[in-house]
């Protein structure tokens, strides 16, 4: 190859990397491709966890002795954090599968995707839920559009000081805006790490315990790739962020949906929720508080 060719080749090389990061850069909720152990370490029972490709896709693996989770090495103070996951399949009656972000503190903040497994041909339901200063109870359950047990999806949490969005493919299918005003407690001051696990919970998972988990059909596998972190992170003691305002998540757009999501939401919530303890009056007489905001959707 001549010296220009090479000046040429070399050029056009360098053109491509710089425009594969400004792609990066315009949207950074984007994920990158990279190892679990990046970010992430076994919680318990490793033998429990399976590696693939390269340590880019994982399996976890629950049986009558034990289950399995990871968590990550990290503690965040805001940002975005997603995950691909493929749900176990066939009869899962009984299983959990978590997906969730907390705090080390008594008084804890939590921000939950739980995928409560079902019986065969039973359709999954998710359950969110946000705990703020140690409270919780702010439970909402939807069945999902597709069947999350056939292909990979992408679940996201978006957490900033305005609001925290719950997403599914990018679809945002709850809100749980800062309510600070109201007296409501909102997640800003503890760093969290970032969860995962399978485990059974057939005390209460599926039908409220009636539908038990089946271990002749054990083991059962969920699948995991794509592990997004895009945080601050800080310290455990942390009280603040430095680089808050400076991020892509803190800017003004990140604030409050925009009108396409609204639809989206509007549409999940007219569509495939199960339950909202906003309107659960045998639970909360009163309307709780935050929920003052969720009357539009």
């Amino acid at each position: 190859m001549s010296s220009s060719s090479f000046s040429y080749l070399l050029t056009c090389l360098i053109l491509l990397s710089s425009l594969s990061y400004v792609s990066f850069a315009a949207n950074p909720r984007t994920p990158i491709d990279v190892p679990f152990g990046h970010n992430y370490v076994p919680t318990w029972a490793y033998d429990h966890i399976k590696y693939f490709n390269g340590g880019s896709q994982i399996q976890l693996t629950l049986d009558k002795y034990t289950g399995t989770g990871f968590q990550s090495k990290g503690s965040y103070l805001f940002g975005h954090f997603s995950m691909y996951i493929q749900m176990v399949a066939g009869d899962s009656a009984g299983t959990v599968t978590a997906f969730y972000l907390s705090s080390q503190n008594a008084e804890h903040d939590e921000i939950d995707f739980e995928f409560l497994g079902n019986r065969t041909g039973e359709p999954y339901i998710l359950q969110t839920n946000v705990f703020s200063g140690g409270k919780g109870d702010r439970e909402q359950r939807i069945y999902l559009w597709f069947d999350p047990t056939k292909a990979y999806h992408r679940y996201s949490v978006l957490w900033n000081m305005f609001q925290i969005v719950f997403f599914v493919d990018d679809i945002p299918i709850r809100v749980f805006k800062n309510s600070n005003d109201l007296g409501i407690k909102y997640p800003f001051n503890q760093p969290m790490k970032i969860y995962n696990s399978l485990w059974n919970a057939d005390d209460w998972a599926t039908r409220g315990g009636l539908e038990k988990t089946d271990w002749s059909k054990a083991p059962f596998i969920a699948s995991y790739k794509g592990f997004h972190v895009d945080g601050c992170e800080a310290s455990v003691n942390a009280k603040f962020c430095d680089t808050q305002g400076k991020r892509w998540w803190d800017q003004p757009e990140f604030h409050d949906l925009d009108a396409a999501q609204w639809q989206r939401l509007k549409w999940v919530h007219s569509k495939y929720i199960i339950y909202n303890y906003c309107t659960d009056r045998k639970r909360f007489p009163q309307i709780p508080t935050e929920c003052i905001r969720d009357r539009d959707i």
